[in-house]
Formats: structure tokens, sequence, C-alpha cells
């Protein structure tokens, strides 16, 4: 579309903000020999990983984390029970990933949770003595 705009007469800058681009993103784009590179935006949408978690293994990882003898552990602990049953669903950091995205990953255990300390009062220079 960009291509076809600049043929057909169109400054680069109006193409480019045709298509809420900036030129420079534009140039950037292209390579040496003029041809577009991949999208490398960090927001751009990206395509799945092959080896990501499916919806099944989540759940999984998810009932795992929620049984009454696991409950109260963190995923590092629960990682090695269930390994030690024969069990391997997930490594430990993706136990930590699925808690988190479904927000499960508070205090867990039996020690008292973080608790929230308030600012130090102090005094604060304004100017010289």
């Amino acid at each position: 579309m960009f291509d076809e705009a600049v043929t057909e007469g169109a400054s680069r800058y109006k193409a480019a903000a045709m298509i809420d681009v900036s030129e420079r993103t534009l140039k950037r784009w292209r390579s040496g020999c003029g041809a577009v590179v991949e999208d490398q935006r960090p927001h751009a949408v990206q395509g799945s990983q092959s080896h990501q978690l499916t919806h099944e293994e989540e759940r999984a990882i998810l009932s795992a984390c929620n049984r009454p003898e696991y409950q109260s552990l963190p995923p590092s602990q629960i990682v090695p029970l269930l390994a030690d049953q024969g069990a391997y669903l997930a490594s430990e950091s993706s136990f930590y990933r699925v808690l988190k995205k479904h927000q499960q990953q508070h205090h867990r255990g039996r020690m008292k949770p973080r608790r929230q300390v308030p600012e130090p009062t102090s005094f604060t220079a304004t100017g010289p003595n």
C-alpha cells in the first residue's frame, strides 16, 4: 500500500502517515536491497510459540497447585514432589508463570504474609542551614 501510494505520486511522508507509521520506521523496516523485513515492533501481534503450554496443560498445573496437599506450598516445592511421584507437568518457572497469569501467585505456605510497612517519617531538607 505504501509503495503503491508513492509510485502514484504521493510523498513518502504522507503515505507513511496514511498507514499510521512514521517514515523513519518504514526506512528501518526495509533492508539494504529494498525488501521489507519482518515486523520488529514489540507490540505487534506475533504468532504463537510451538512449545507454548496448551490450555489443558495450564489447567493441569492449576489443579495440581490447588490440591489440598500442595495448596500451601510454593512451586519450588510442588515440582520436586510431583517429580518424586513420577509426574512432570512443567518446569518450576512455568508453574510460577501460570499461577501469575491466573492471579494465584500470592502468599502460599505457613509463614506470615508480607506486611505493608509505612514510609518512615523523617525530616526533609528544604534549604541550607
